[in-house]
């Protein structure tokens, strides 16, 4: 089952955002270890120190989520409240296109 899930959420400083950045090549530096094929996942650090989150998962519910299974997600999601201003808005999305050249 495909499942497309946007997550955006602030962070309080400069400092937290720097320190949430880290977290999450973390959970990049793991995922590519792991190599798992059913699933993407993208992440961007907006101007503003934001983040939004973006995953393709095409896993049954009952199986492992490779993203959220990870050490290093487990450590980013540690004190994650303490890091952000507000909320986290997450919400699935319909696929209207995608065309992806990663650039660095």
């Amino acid at each position: 089952m495909e499942k497309r899930l946007v997550t955006r959420y602030a962070t309080r400083s400069i400092e937290a955002a720097d320190e949430n950045q880290r977290r999450v090549e973390g959970v990049f530096d793991e995922l590519a270890a792991a190599a798992p094929d059913n699933v993407s996942y993208i992440v961007l650090r907006l101007a503003d120190d934001s983040f939004v989150h973006v995953s393709f998962h095409n896993h049954r519910d009952d199986e492992v989520n490779p993203i959220t299974s990870t050490a290093a997600f487990a450590h980013f999601q540690q004190d994650h409240e303490d890091r952000r201003d507000g909320g986290v808005d997450q919400q699935t999305a319909t696929l209207v296109g995608a065309y992806i050249t990663v650039i660095d």
